[in-house]
């Protein structure tokens, strides 16, 4: 395995460039030239950011040089009018921000389903990372046919019993509509022992969405907690080999769950080493 120092010096670079005054949207565009991994497009999970407001978010997420972000609905409510969200819009066009999805969204009736899709219609997103109830999966399938927009089911590891793994969201999808499919969560996924890389290579057919992160094991949390990317239990390197050699077409929406009333820091670091690694593949 190429060594770890490396990648941590390449990805320091990459925190500093986004990190200075004027730069980070230049940087924010996917990376082009000649190494493969330059092109996969990074993002951010704004429930990473869930106590700021969406201006403050939308500024963080470019500072952390990235350009795409899905909201949690602290930070575009679900109930929000038509005016609301295209205010919201046009916030997230006035700063380069692409809005592509927004999760993750909890669906346990027929309503929040009808609600979650014609907000998602309104906002013009290709996404909904949601996590429905399983009886209304042909429901969901219905919707996703009626206005053509994915939905990527979110694993949560331990503790979930209706999802906590890639494979059990495809034992119940796998008949449905092939725009059904996963948001795979691949700190979840470590949590509850399985390997990352291994299901984004089994599932990749149905993969639309995957919330990077990476953990620890602690004295409080055993199965791992969030930490900054790079210093924790994932083997990044070699799952963000995978998805360059995949030709993964999605986003990897970075979900940092710690130090949430200061998360900057470990986002910028977080993406900086992604940065730094994709740089060389």
């Amino acid at each position: 395995m190429t060594d770890r120092r490396n990648f941590l010096k390449t990805a320091g670079i990459g925190v500093a460039v986004a990190a200075l005054p004027g730069v980070s949207s230049a940087s924010a565009s996917p990376a082009r030239g000649k190494k493969s991994g330059q092109g996969i497009k990074l993002g951010v999970a704004s429930y990473s950011l869930r106590k700021f407001s969406r201006e403050e978010a939308l500024e963080m997420t470019r500072r952390c040089g990235v350009n795409r972000i899905a909201f949690k609905s602290m930070h575009l409510p679900l109930d929000s009018d038509r005016e609301t969200i295209m205010k919201a819009v046009a916030e997230c066009k006035e700063k380069g921000i692409t809005l592509y999805g927004a999760g993750v969204i909890y669906m346990k009736t027929k309503e929040d389903v009808d609600q979650a899709f014609e907000y998602a219609r309104t906002a013009g997103l290709e996404i909904i990372i949601g996590v429905p109830q399983p009886d209304l999966l042909t429901y969901v399938e219905e919707k996703v046919k009626e206005y053509d927009i994915k939905m990527a089911i979110h694993n949560h590891g331990p503790g979930d019993d209706l999802y906590p793994s890639a494979e059990t969201i495809i034992e119940k999808i796998k008949h449905l509509d092939k725009r059904m499919g996963l948001c795979l969560d691949i700190g979840h996924t470590k949590r509850i022992n399985r390997d990352p890389e291994q299901d984004f290579r089994d599932y990749f057919d149905r993969i639309f969405d995957v919330h990077i992160k990476d953990v620890v094991p602690t004295e409080s949390h055993p199965e791992g907690e969030t930490c900054i990317m790079g210093r924790g239990i994932i083997d990044l390197v070699s799952f963000l080999k995978t998805v360059v050699a995949l030709k993964y077409a999605g986003t990897l929406a970075l979900e940092y769950e710690a130090e949430s009333d200061d998360p900057l820091p470990g986002m910028m670091e977080s993406l900086g080493y992604v940065k730094g690694v994709l740089a060389t593949i």
